[in-house]
């Protein structure tokens, strides 16, 4: 007895109605990635496993599909580290690829081994899959795709102004109203640990602070002392517990906070140029919000870092994200080569949007009309209507089969045609069509052109 089918676990198959939404989603974001200018560039799904082991830590490298070798990967093994089962320096002589972990590192790679080629500041968009080997569970799979934008070439602060028009963009049209752009700087917490004497526990200062949503001031203040953080050096950061106003109140309070501290009000001042900047450009339907606590990506993050959340009533955890990198290619020998990239995260944007109803009808219409099948000379007849129409843009078809009419009006309804074309011997000889409305009923008979219209 055949094994019942399945799919490993991680990944999903997507209908013809989910794959229609997403499309939609990666579209919108495609389209205003390209009106600001970013050029679509694609990298293999697989790389050298030498271009990405060691990128991402300990923990990323674990979590890296590794492809064995072709051919009798065994051969080549080494025989010490095969008998000792030693996997980690066993994995080096059967493995040398490996399914790509996210899209970043693979752009690096293109940016040094295309430098000569490349006009800077290039402005790359990449819409791809990546994989890991992570624990599956709800919102987290093993395959899923990334959409992101970079810039490089440019210290220019007006491309982090520019990201956060994009991010207000692309919302707007996806219908996605009030979601938050929060931002920070990388050189705003290190001034933060400089001044009240914690450097060297920048790491820990910065995790504790980012939890202060989830378990309050006094949670914070707690693991900050069991993490070595003095209580003086608490004291000097209370401001930060209730850290409220305008932006321009924000900042001036963290110009006064920051004073004693050269690397912090170099983080101010960037923070300030982009937050103004914004706000007198104005966004649609976004809000921007400077948010001290937010801390992600401090191993590689160097300058403003963003985060975007869903709008207020939504629980769902970050949408988008993204920061400044002063040195994106550096691991690959070519230094001083600053960037800023955004990304969009395309499986919570859809899960918001269905949450809110906000797909249009549209996206997932199949075809307008169905040809319906009486016999050969008939779907001759109705063929050479339906090729005119495809022409035109109208999304019709003709059913395969000779079957029952109700047979065929059932198909349609379970596919969500609204109408039905019928071509009998009556319509043939008057050179007509009958369009039948299966949703009220109504049957009208009428030349090509009132069809055509009728149809549009």
């Amino acid at each position: 007895m055949a094994s019942k089918p399945s799919i490993p676990k991680g990944t999903r198959d997507f209908s013809p109605a989910e794959v229609a939404k997403r499309q939609y989603i990666i579209q919108t974001i495609k389209s205003n990635f390209e009106k600001f200018g970013f050029q679509p560039i694609e990298t293999p799904s697989f790389e050298n496993s030498e271009t990405l082991m060691g990128k991402y830590g300990e923990e990323g490298d674990r979590l890296i599909f590794k492809i064995l070798n072709s051919g009798d990967y065994l051969a080549k093994a080494n025989a010490a580290y095969l008998e000792n089962k030693d996997s980690v320096k066993l994995t080096s002589s059967i493995s040398e690829k490996a399914l790509r972990y996210d899209l970043t590192v693979p752009f690096a790679r293109y940016v040094v081994q295309h430098q000569n080629e490349i006009e800077f500041p290039f402005k790359r968009y990449q819409i791809q899959p990546v994989w890991r080997a992570d624990r599956p569970q709800k919102g987290r799979f093993r395959e899923f795709f990334q959409c992101d934008a970079d810039v490089v070439g440019s210290k220019s602060l007006w491309q982090e102004v520019e990201l956060v028009q994009l991010y207000d963009t692309v919302f707007t049209t996806l219908g996605l109203n009030g979601v938050t752009v929060k931002i920070n700087n990388r050189k705003i917490l290190s001034g933060i640990a400089e001044v009240i004497g914690a450097s060297d526990k920048l790491i820990d200062f910065t995790v504790a602070l980012d939890k202060l949503d989830k378990i309050g001031e006094d949670g914070v203040k707690k693991e900050m002392i069991e993490k070595g953080i003095s209580e003086e050096a608490i004291v000097k950061v209370q401001p930060l517990f209730n850290f409220t106003g305008s932006i321009s109140e924000k900042i001036e309070k963290l110009s006064q906070l920051l004073a004693a501290s050269e690397e912090g009000m170099k983080g101010v001042e960037e923070l300030r140029f982009i937050c103004d900047n914004v706000t007198k450009l104005g966004l649609t339907t976004a809000i921007l919000d400077l948010d001290v606590t937010l801390a992600r990506g401090l191993n590689y993050y160097t300058g403003a870092i963003f985060e975007v959340a869903a709008p207020k009533g939504v629980a769902m955890g970050s949408i988008g994200g993204g920061g400044r990198y002063d040195d994106l290619t550096g691991i690959f020998g070519l230094k001083n080569m600053s960037g800023v990239g955004i990304s969009f995260g395309l499986d919570r944007i859809y899960l918001v949007i269905e949450e809110l109803g906000l797909f249009p009808e549209t996206v997932t219409a199949s075809s307008k009309a169905l040809f319906v099948n009486y016999g050969d000379a008939e779907a001759f007849y109705a063929l050479q209507a339906i090729k005119k129409l495809r022409a035109s843009g109208i999304k019709v078809e003709l059913y395969p089969d000779k079957a029952k009419v109700a047979k065929q009006f059932q198909h349609a309804d379970k596919r969500n045609i609204p109408f039905a074309v019928i071509v009998g011997g009556e319509e043939m000889s008057s050179n007509t069509f009958s369009l039948k409305n299966l949703v009220s009923g109504e049957q009208i008979t009428m030349d090509f052109e009132s069809l055509k219209n009728a149809l549009i």
